[in-house]
């Protein structure tokens, strides 16, 4: 695989992915494509029981690519990035994400689509995608649904950035540590104790049991987030603008339509 790599660690019953495209691992088609087929192969391991996430070097993620944001290509993308989201969804193995660096964007729709976050101090998570003119489909249930309505608007609609002890006093962190090294030994002792002795066919059910709302209206809405943002939002000027800007390395010039 090009983009992502991925480890079976105690014998075998967590898989330890690492997002790596030698940069921000930006999440494009590429990488998308590669999580896909990687998740088609767990539909048949049984045993295991845990699925880790983490960027390779100093960030998480960066997010889903902004060139594949452009009106042509905004809806193919958008509908691979769900894909992601539906599969986890329904192979309903415990995930957890462990969190250094910057988790932007689809980073962190990917990040807190887990039901364990794990960060260290340097960690920053922001959902930037209003400063581009646009916003985040995902986010936009799953936040709202992990930290309440009010929190969630704050960051949607502002993208301001947070750190780890932020998002761990609003509820979105289980838990920071100082540095990477704790970050590591925190997580290996929560498995250890927490995952480990469990059974990984009744850890799914009670992934699937905890999340029966949370997968109602993540599989409801989340259509209905995707055809807004493609059939209404990327035909204003703005959107537009916004993408293009980034990718122009200039300062927007809103048009307010």
């Amino acid at each position: 695989m090009e983009k992502i790599k991925v480890n079976y660690l105690f014998e075998g019953a967590v898989a330890q992915i690492i997002l790596d495209d030698g940069k921000g691992n930006v999440l494009d088609h590429i990488m998308m494509e590669e999580l896909l087929g990687l998740f088609d192969t767990f539909k048949s391991k049984n045993d295991l029981k845990l699925i880790t996430f983490e960027g390779a070097g100093k960030h998480f993620s960066f997010g889903a690519s902004v060139e594949e944001h452009q009106k042509d290509m905004a809806g193919a993308m958008l509908k691979s990035f769900h894909q992601i989201f539906f599969t986890l969804k329904d192979l309903a193995i415990p995930t957890l994400a462990k969190i250094s660096g910057q988790c932007l964007g689809g980073g962190m729709e990917l990040a807190i689509m887990c039901n364990f976050l794990y960060a260290d101090k340097n960690a920053k998570l922001s959902q930037p995608e209003i400063v581009l003119g646009v916003f985040p489909p995902l986010a936009s249930i799953i936040l709202a649904e992990k930290i309440g309505l009010a929190k969630a608007e704050e960051l949607i609609i502002t993208g301001k950035v947070i750190t780890a002890d932020l998002g761990k006093s609003i509820g979105l962190i289980n838990e920071v540590f100082n540095d990477k090294a704790e970050l590591e030994s925190g997580i290996n002792t929560f498995i250890e104790q927490q995952i480990l002795p469990k059974s990984a066919s009744s850890l799914r059910f009670a992934v699937k049991a905890s999340r029966v709302k949370f997968n109602h209206i993540l599989g409801n809405f989340l259509p209905i987030l995707e055809q807004l943002y493609v059939n209404e939002l990327m035909n204003t000027k703005d959107a537009n603008e916004g993408i293009n800007s980034f990718i122009e390395k200039r300062k927007p010039v809103w048009q307010n339509n």
